[in-house]
């Protein structure tokens, strides 16, 4: 048997700290617009920050109470129906009909790893060999030191996988502190 609630519901704790907040946030907006502080514009933001939140526990407490028959949970949770007629054995075998295509895609995506975004991936490798990690490229780059002389232009030639690139030189001025 059920207990009995009576007044405040099931969740007194969500109404008793509603009711606290937006005392509490009352008290502040109000030494906030009443008081003569140098600080009173903090009083009455928070204030009104602490009367908003107190909302977040009146849902719940509101939420919280809602009671709804057993008979209207049967087709949101799936409870089943005890009287069952013709009706009834239709909406079962779509009911088990429903549940098997829904668990052999489920089954199906768990043994090839999830739905895949390219389509490229499954044309190069065979049926019994793992997917692959797809490889970055890699690009090799060749740095030396310079140092400048002044009987030579001001540009450096740089080979990198056959191009010569030619690159000013570039200087740092430093001024007297």
């Amino acid at each position: 048997m059920e207990p009995a609630y009576r007044g405040l519901g099931r969740c007194v704790c969500c109404f008793w700290l509603a009711v606290a907040f937006d005392i509490v946030g009352l008290v502040v907006l109000l030494i906030g617009v009443f008081v003569n502080i140098f600080f009173y514009d903090l009083l009455i933001y928070a204030g009104a920050i602490v009367i908003f939140l107190s909302l977040i526990w009146w849902v719940f407490w509101y939420s919280g109470n809602i009671e709804v028959p057993p008979a209207e949970l049967e087709d949101d949770v799936g409870l089943l129906k005890k009287d069952k007629g013709a009706l009834g054995g239709i909406s079962g075998a779509v009911r088990r009909l429903s549940s098997r295509v829904s668990s052999g895609i489920r089954n199906s995506f768990r043994r090839n790893g999830g739905p895949s975004s390219s389509h490229t991936d499954h044309t190069h490798r065979s049926a019994g060999e793992p997917p692959r990690a797809p490889q970055a490229e890699q690009v090799a780059v060749a740095m030396a030191t310079l140092t400048p002389r002044e009987d030579t232009p001001h540009t450096a030639v740089s080979s990198v996988a056959g191009c010569d690139v030619e690159m000013p030189h570039t200087t740092t001025e430093t001024s007297p502190t």
